[in-house]
């Protein structure tokens, strides 16, 4: 890993910007290649999907809806053991986003003047499930139970075609798992595109909101249709920054960012540290543990790229500079008193505070939601929750002794707008009560 020493050198944000290792996700350039698709799915439906899926996943023939009986086949052929865990983590993620869902409210401003605020699901939800260099059932569990918290009615899921002709079996075993039976076998840009615009030979309704990671070509496709329905975010590559000091564990810190390595040769890893030993003890575990896991290669070229490093700083006020100027997906904090820094620390998508946080815990098991901001993007997003999927809407309520209070300031306003029918309709009410009052 490259080391960068930042000590004893005082940089603004955006100068930390520039400096810090990061991926990048121009989802721009990829905006001319996937807008035919999306084109060509909206033009002509299910003959497009065909043909894409037949053009990306050299698959042909298959069923885009999968059947029913496909679905609880792979919960019952899945591992018990899988099974279990999956329950598990459905439990604790349904607590953490339960608690998210914020109470309606009531103000009162006057005698018959109320304003209130409720929280509304929207009405249907696409979901994506990637299915490239890794099967996520976990994301699956992430995204439908926010969704299902917070009371969306209906939930569409989509994953690219595997090569025997369906959507990977531990991908519908979660989905059954998690109550989602409307799933398809589609991926790339086609399926945002299907979620967008709807499919209606195959039952594809259109949806309000798209969820879900991809790659850069789905990140465009998403970005293509904002506008027409929401989305969560243009996910990124996966990163990871841990902040350590010397009394952190080099074998934990390690293990962390390799763990989040491990997802795709892009992901970023990064180290900020005060302790020029901690820095060289970590490097040297990161190498053994390296040539040890399962991913090697995938994590040696994550590791050794231009988007992970070891930053040396100067103390912790420099730390937590570097911390909320990055904005780390996820921020890992592993120093003597990791609660108070985390404190003094604003951007991050997600804080994991002591030696026994890693992120992999948040992957799975936390009961937080692992579909994180990237890119720096934690600086104004956040992660999602069941507040993805939910709209305040304000409710006013008056009654005419109220509306009288108020009806004068409103009209001079109005008219300093150059806007005198607002003020009419209000005044109109108050003619008619006085036409009504004269009335023999």
């Amino acid at each position: 890993m490259q080391k960068i020493d930042l000590r004893g050198i005082w940089l603004s944000a955006a100068e930390l910007r520039a400096v810090v290792p990061r991926a990048t996700l121009d989802a721009t350039a990829a905006l001319g290649q996937v807008q035919p698709l999306l084109d060509a799915v909206k033009t002509q439906g299910a003959a497009a999907l065909y043909q894409q899926a037949e053009q990306f996943d050299g698959v042909t023939g298959h069923e885009l809806r999968v059947p029913q009986e496909q679905i609880a086949d792979a919960l019952a052929a899945a591992d018990p053991q899988l099974i279990s865990a999956l329950q598990e983590m459905i439990r604790r993620v349904t607590a953490a986003s339960k608690a998210q869902v914020p109470a309606a409210t009531t103000t009162v401003l006057a005698d018959g003047a109320t304003v209130s605020q409720r929280w509304q699901p929207v009405h249907r939800v696409g979901l994506y499930v990637p299915g490239g260099k890794a099967v996520y059932p976990s994301s699956v569990v992430m995204n439908a139970v926010a969704a299902l918290t917070a009371g969306v009615r209906e939930l569409a899921l989509v994953s690219p075609v595997q090569s025997h002709g369906s959507v990977d079996p531990t991908i519908l075993a979660a989905a059954a798992l998690c109550g989602v039976t409307e799933i398809y076998a589609i991926g790339g840009a086609g399926a945002i595109a299907a979620l967008a615009y709807g499919v209606p030979e195959i039952g594809l309704a259109p949806v309000d909101i798209i969820t879900g990671p991809g790659n850069i070509f789905v990140a465009a496709a998403k970005r293509a249709v904002t506008g027409l329905v929401g989305i969560d975010s243009e996910a990124g590559t996966t990163e990871i920054m841990v902040l350590a000091d010397a009394t952190a564990n080099p074998e934990f810190v390690a293990a962390d960012l390799v763990s989040q390595a491990e997802h795709d040769e892009a992901a970023a890893a990064v180290l900020v540290t005060d302790a020029p030993e901690l820095a060289d003890a970590v490097a040297a575990a990161v190498v053994r543990r390296t040539a040890e896991t399962p991913h090697s290669a995938r994590v040696q070229t994550a590791l050794n790229g231009p988007q992970s490093g070891i930053i040396l700083v100067t103390d912790t006020a420099q730390m937590i500079a570097v911390a909320d100027a990055y904005a780390a997906e996820h921020l890992a904090i592993q120093t003597a008193d990791a609660a108070k820094l985390a404190a003094a620390i604003s951007n991050a998508g997600a804080l994991f505070i002591g030696p026994h946080s890693p992120v992999s815990l948040g992957d799975y098991m936390a009961g937080s939601n692992h579909v994180l901001p990237t890119g720096g993007t934690g600086r104004f997003a956040a992660g999602l929750g069941a507040h993805t999927f939910l709209r305040p809407q304000q409710i006013i309520d008056y009654n005419a002794a109220a509306l009288q209070q108020v009806a004068a300031p409103l009209a001079t306003i109005a008219l300093a707008e150059g806007l005198p029918a607002h003020s009419e309709a209000v005044q109109t009410r108050f003619k008619a009560t006085r036409q009504e009052d004269s009335t023999p």
